[in-house]
C-alpha cells in the first residue's frame, strides 16, 4: 500500500451548515459554524504527519449546496462563508478533507 493515503470517515467533513436556527440570533450561529471549522482545522494539524510529509493540506469543495460545490483554496473559505451569510442564504456545503502536503523545491538562485 504504498503511497496510498488512509482516512477514516471522521477526518473528512461533509456537511450543510445551516446558518438560520430557530430561538439563536443569526450571529451568532455564524461564529458557531465558524469555530467548528477551525476546531477541525486544528484539530487535524496536530495529528503526526506522514514520513516525508511537510505540512497537512486540505482539499476544499464550498457551495450553497451539495451539487453546486467547487474547489477553493483553504484561505478563501472564510470569506465565503461570511459571504453566505450577507447574501442571506440559510445553508451552505463545505467539504474538508486533510491530505499530508509536499513542499517544492524553488528555482536556484542565480549568480549576478
Amino acid at each position: 500500500m504504498s503511497g496510498a493515503i488512509q482516512t477514516d470517515s471522521k477526518d473528512i467533513v461533509k456537511k450543510t451548515f445551516k446558518l438560520t436556527l430557530e430561538g439563536r440570533h443569526r450571529d451568532r450561529v455564524l461564529e458557531a459554524v465558524k469555530h467548528e471549522i477551525r476546531q477541525y482545522l486544528k484539530r487535524e494539524r496536530r495529528k503526526t504527519l506522514p514520513e516525508g510529509a511537510d505540512y497537512w493540506d486540505f482539499d476544499c469543495q464550498f457551495g450553497a449546496a451539495v451539487d453546486a460545490a467547487s474547489s477553493v483554496h483553504l484561505s478563501t473559505v472564510m470569506a465565503l462563508v461570511d459571504a453566505q451569510a450577507q447574501a442571506g442564504t440559510d445553508s451552505f456545503y463545505l467539504e474538508l478533507l486533510a491530505k499530508p502536503g509536499y513542499r517544492k523545491a524553488g528555482p536556484e538562485p542565480q549568480d549576478i
